[in-house]
């Protein structure tokens, strides 16, 4: 009889599963299992988990002008008692562009909140305790030592001591050059800035968040699960070494570090691939590079609900998908959780939907009963033999970058853009021929939908920021500007770590576009398979 039953990531399924599974792929309890909170971590990195308490709640959120961003994030502060805050900054941001630029004028504030200069960033917290947050952090891909600096300076200017308050920033510049897209600098120099993050965090702030790879990323660019874990794996690999040759040793700097995994519709292939993830980080980090310290062998594993899964057709029947993925990111263990809103297929979120997907995490702790106890599905059968499997795919993906000659030969060869091309490939023919059904999209659709309320950016948004800009560079120390950019094009060339001389730029109030084009004059411009100097 024909199997036709397979996971996301094509795994082939039995109709039943038996102790047999696991002789067959040699499952040892000791070595693949374990108890939670030990060796090889798989069943959790703590013994009591979510009974010693609830897993961070991460909310995302960002939109428009620093002004309006502050007030819905005074109105959220009120929905949660604890919550982490990642703010969405639009894409000229990310990009190193101000919104006076004229490639800039279309996105300014669209899909994220718009930050020119320090004091956008005072605005946006203006009224806000940070110390009130669990962590504080933004999308810094490709500025990450600059958005690093914006939260150093925000604490200075609150007069808060950096160690009352956690920065958990992005800062994965690898990953865009195979998904977002937004890279600035060539890899080489762009790892070479995310690097200086890691190195200024360990010696000066080690309780701060210096990168966490965003392998949810991978995951909407089409990638399979296997893929995800995989390739993330290899960028986090790139990251500690980069480090490690900076002379600090993995367990000086590791144990801050985090991945961040989509969980997708398919239950128990997402719930596999979290476990998978600890168990491989574990053993990479004692076998590749000797970590003696357990703390540096537990994986922070951040979850966030796949965006990418939510559909535009009958976009309420996302509160169904988001739960269902929130579902398997708690039974796989997680320590900080992030739902998507019903609504982000359509636009950013509304003040109601992103109360929905706190309300989606609270009700799962508190009313569900599941984090009583901890990895309650672990032990069986056709969840080991799916975490084992997992755990090939994804190590076979990391030894052939490995043997490829690293991540930085991988991304110029195109191996891992070419392979998640053919998955997303797969995946959409498949949806196009109805062999995957998406309720509502090529199943069970309905004509006429249900109108629900979308955020709309406000020109005025665009017009207020330019103002603003003209305001801010008419104000300030012109001439401590130019002599702060000046000192760190000198540090940029000849090697040192950026972290510190950028600081002085953004708290002289220079702008993100002006320290982005000091550093592009001397480590050039991205483009996909060319290197542009100037």
């Amino acid at each position: 009889m024909t199997n036709n039953f397979f996971t996301d990531s094509g795994m082939p399924i039995d109709p039943v599963y038996t102790p047999e599974h696991l002789e067959k792929i040699s499952f040892d309890y000791n070595n693949d299992l374990g108890l939670p909170g030990s060796w090889p971590f798989t069943r959790g990195i703590d013994s009591e988990m979510y009974r010693a308490g609830q897993w961070v709640e991460s909310v995302y959120m960002g939109f428009g002008s620093p002004e309006d961003c502050n007030k819905k994030l005074l109105n959220l502060l009120k929905e949660g008692k604890e919550i982490g805050l990642h703010i969405a900054i639009d894409i000229p941001t990310q990009l190193g562009l101000d919104s006076d630029n004229p490639l800039a004028s279309a996105e300014v504030g669209r899909v994220g909140v718009a930050i020119d200069s320090l004091r956008d960033m005072e605005t946006l917290f203006g009224d806000v305790d940070i110390r009130r947050l669990r962590f504080i952090g933004a999308p810094a891909f490709a500025i990450g030592p600059i958005m690093l600096a914006m939260f150093m300076a925000l604490g200075e200017k609150k007069g808060i001591a950096r160690t009352d308050y956690v920065v958990n920033i992005t800062n994965d510049c690898l990953k865009e050059f195979v998904s977002r897209g937004t890279y600035i600098f060539p890899p080489k120099p762009a790892l070479k800035l995310t690097t200086d993050v890691i190195e200024y965090c360990a010696r000066n702030s080690p309780s701060w968040v210096p990168v966490h790879v965003h392998g949810g990323s991978l995951r909407d660019a089409g990638s399979t699960s296997v893929q995800e874990l995989g390739f993330s794996l290899a960028f986090l690999l790139a990251y500690v070494k980069s480090t490690f040759e900076r002379g600090l040793g993995v367990d000086d700097f590791v144990h801050t570090f985090g991945l961040r995994l989509y969980t997708e519709m398919d239950f128990f292939e997402a719930v596999a691939k979290f476990r998978a993830a600890r168990k491989i980080w574990a053993r990479l980090m004692k076998q590749r590079f000797g970590a003696k310290n357990e703390n540096s062998l537990k994986l922070d594993l951040q979850i966030a609900t796949s965006g990418a899964s939510l559909t535009a057709q009958q976009p309420m029947n996302n509160i169904v998908r988001v739960t269902l993925q929130a579902l398997a990111a708690v039974l796989g263990g997680g320590q900080k959780i992030r739902c998507a809103a019903m609504d982000e297929a359509l636009s950013t979120p509304t003040q109601e939907a992103l109360k929905v997907a706190l309300r989606t995490q609270q009700i799962i702790f508190h009313e569900s009963g599941v984090a009583k106890t901890v990895d309650p599905l672990g032990g069986s059968y056709y969840l080991e033999y799916l975490t084992k499997k997992i755990e090939e795919g994804a190590m076979a993906y990391v030894r052939k970058i490995d043997d490829m000659g690293g991540i930085l030969a991988a991304l110029e060869q195109r191996f891992i853009q070419s392979e998640i091309e053919k998955a997303s490939y797969e995946f959409q023919k498949e949806v196009e021929e109805g062999k995957r059904v998406i309720v509502g999209v090529n199943e069970y659709v309905e004509k006429e939908e249900i109108p629900i309320k979308i955020v709309r950016r406000d020109p005025a948004v665009i017009k207020g920021q330019i103002e603003k800009l003209k305001v801010l560079r008419k104000e300030r120390d012109n001439g401590r500007v130019k002599g702060t950019l000046s000192v760190l094009k000198e540090k940029a060339n000849q090697g040192e770590n950026l972290v510190l001389p950028i600081l002085d730029a953004v708290e002289a109030y220079a702008t993100i576009g002006e320290i982005t084009d000091t550093l592009k004059e001397v480590y050039g411009e991205y483009q996909e398979g060319t290197t542009i100097y100037r």
